[in-house]
């Protein structure tokens, strides 16, 4: 029987789901280094990019949509508009998804003439008809996520991504092996991603089917909602455009709701796709004045494949409560229950501070040795600390989105997306030139910082936020002082291991960094006391017990 989830679960499933799911786009990756040329990996990257902007816009901002839509209607007694919302949501996916993946197809000469990169050509057209696929499954989760039940888009997540990556690695290294190139393998690998739009749409299916049964055998009337709550969304239900005479909400209705909330969403969830196609798109013109042909290429593969991919680890828990959290504040502001809206909020910005940090972290100290153990070599580490250490400004503005979001206030999020974005664009323009990679690099963070600043601004105008107080100073000290021992504990291994073979210096290196800044960070937290019972009391029951047992062990120790 399908169940709803609470916050917390919700968030590990998809936080889960999410980092098995990377680490399946990270083991693709992984070979094709070996796999391919400089050629191949830039086409692989760029097909991949273009690809993601694109099915956002297949989507327009749909799914999260839908998911608070559905979660309000449900909360106060709608269910039958929550479904009228959902095959709006399907019909739409079904027909932009159609025409986006003609379009990606027939436009793809354009995108390798803007980008001086004529070899990705083939690449993204391989991966446009996944764009038949993915806009449905996509709504088919913001559906889901509405209902609470999270496990269902997880589950769906996890099975495309094995379908991707396996058959998309053994058709490129079909194609190697008939002599085709690096051109046709790059293809070959990213028509994978149709496999796993296959396989993600059918799981899906089952699953809403399995609702549909579970739906009919358990219906009961709808309850009538209070007052306060249908004046909430009364705009919305008695616009003459929304209903009928009979108040029988219509299609037009449907999506002119939901495009008043998709097309900022749109603009907040295309910011990172954004930054990055910026990045991979203009590379070659920004920083022609700083590296040769040759060296360009190498930045721009190693950039594409190894500091992307990476860097896309200590994300992952954002983008899970992101998803989680929407529906959650959706119900709770719409009923005006403002308590639970800055509980859940200020819950939500600490568990990102204490979670994704310490990952973001790891990758940046110890770059050299993750990436020369993962990849062919450690080329390419300087963009991946950077880009990693960037991560934790983007994790906090992600976060924060969703929390406007999910309080009814997507402008504001949309435009503090396009401020950001416009420094970006502004910042990579001028630093290209002068610092190569890294001037894109610190474009973007930049953009996250600001972004995130104006969203916390706007956030504790409505509702006053409870993170961290006067812990603030001693949760940066931990920071810091991880970081630090950390890059310490590498550096000292991989000197002691020097005359040792590379893979088991790199190996040794990594755990010991890792080892160190888990260790310390968590030691640090709860010495300093940033911890406190309140805050392990929010944790999965598992984990409750170990960490009031630590909690009761440093406290004494600092008393």
């Amino acid at each position: 029987m399908l169940k709803k989830e609470s916050l917390l679960k919700g968030t590990i499933i998809l936080a889960a789901a999410a980092l098995v799911a990377r680490f399946l786009g990270l083991f693709q990756r992984i070979p094709l280094d070996y796999m391919l040329g400089n050629e191949g990996n830039i086409a692989f990257t760029n097909a991949n990019q273009v690809y993601m902007i694109v099915l956002m816009i297949a989507t327009a901002g749909f799914p999260s949509a839908i998911s608070k839509m559905v979660s309000e209607r449900y909360a106060l007694g709608r269910p039958d508009e929550a479904q009228r919302i959902y095959r709006a949501g399907l019909l739409f996916g079904l027909i932009a998804g159609f025409v986006l993946a003609v379009a990606l197809f027939v436009l793809a000469p354009l995108y390798g003439a803007i980008s001086k990169e004529p070899g990705s050509v083939m690449a993204i057209r391989a991966i446009a008809p996944a764009l038949l696929f993915f806009p449905l499954v996509a709504m088919m989760r913001g559906y889901f996520q509405g209902r609470q039940m999270m496990s269902v888009g997880g589950t769906s997540q996890i099975v495309e991504q094995f379908a991707r990556v396996i058959l998309g690695l053994l058709l490129g290294w079909l194609v190697l092996e008939l002599g085709w190139g690096d051109r046709w393998a790059a293809a070959a690998i990213t028509f994978g991603s149709v496999f796993g739009g296959i396989a993600a749409f059918a799981v899906m299916l089952r699953f809403a089917r399995k609702l549909k049964k579970q739906d009919a055998s358990t219906r009961k009337p709808a309850r009538r909602m209070n007052a306060e709550a249908s004046a909430a969304l009364r705009p919305s239900f008695s616009s003459p455009s929304a209903k009928t005479p009979s108040g029988t909400l219509t299609n037009r209705g449907i999506y002119k709701e939901i495009l008043s909330m998709s097309i900022p969403s749109l603009v907040t969830s295309m910011s990172i796709n954004l930054v990055l196609l910026f990045d991979v798109m203009l590379f070659n013109r920004l920083t022609n004045n700083f590296y040769t042909m040759v060296e360009a290429k190498a930045v721009a593969a190693d950039y594409g494949i190894k500091a992307i991919s990476l860097a896309g680890i200590p994300p992952i828990l954002a983008i899970a409560l992101g998803s989680s959290i929407i529906p959650i504040i959706s119900s709770a502001f719409s009923l005006k229950n403002m308590d639970e809206v800055r509980r859940q909020a200020s819950m939500v910005m600490r568990i990102v501070c204490f979670t994704g940090v310490p990952v973001a972290l790891l990758l940046a100290v110890a770059s050299y040795s993750v990436t020369g153990l993962l990849f062919a070599g450690p080329s390419g580490s300087g963009p991946v600390a950077a880009l990693s250490a960037a991560a934790i400004l983007q994790i906090t503005m992600m976060t924060s989105n969703s929390i406007i979001y999910g309080m009814g206030k997507p402008r504001l999020s949309m435009t503090h997306t396009l401020i950001g974005l416009g420094l970006k664009v502004a910042v990579s323009i001028a630093l290209g030139p002068l610092l190569g990679i890294y001037g894109l690099i610190i474009g973007s963070a930049v953009c996250f910082i600001v972004v995130t600043m104006l969203n916390l601004r706007s956030i504790n105008g409505i509702v006053k936020l409870q993170v961290l107080g006067a812990r603030w100073l001693p949760y940066i000290a931990a920071v810091a002082l991880s970081a630090l021992a950390g890059w310490g504990a590498e550096l000292g291994v991989l000197t002691l291991t020097s005359a040792w073979s590379n893979k088991l210096s790199y190996l040794l290196a990594a755990i010991a960094a890792a080892a160190v800044v888990g260790g310390l960070y968590v030691a640090l937290l709860l010495i300093l006391r940033v911890i406190r019972p309140e805050d392990v009391s929010a944790l999965p029951r598992p984990l409750r017990g170990p960490f009031n047992k630590l909690l009761r062990v440093f406290q004494r120790a600092g008393a």
